[in-house]
């Protein structure tokens, strides 16, 4: 596909895990934007502890490229034994609408 891929990647921290997980999260993220077809990376804390990242890929082969390099591996080490299950993600391509500024990433 030649459109963007977005992906919303949600890590559901244990008790007492998500200072921990928050920190092996944005220790990485300056590597993560200089990787080829980085538009977005950027973390949010959810209002129930989850930790979910929006992405944004040039193009869901470069989104597939990210996912085989170190700093993805690096993330699943440094998460392991510290989520309730396992990190929830979903691909998807915007249908814009609207004004093209705010309908769609």
């Amino acid at each position: 596909m030649t459109t963007p891929c977005v992906v919303i990647a949600t890590f559901s921290p244990l008790q007492g895990e998500l200072e921990a997980v928050r920190e092996v999260l944005t220790a990485i993220i300056p590597e993560v934007h200089q990787e080829e077809g980085c538009e977005l990376y950027s973390l949010h804390e959810e209002v129930d502890g989850k930790l979910t990242i929006i992405e944004m890929w040039s193009t869901r082969e470069l989104w597939q490229a990210h996912i085989a390099l170190d700093t993805v591996k690096r993330i699943q080490a440094g998460v392991a034994g510290r989520l309730e299950n396992d990190v929830e993600v979903w691909e998807m391509y915007g249908i814009p609408a609207g004004d093209a500024t705010k309908g769609a990433l």
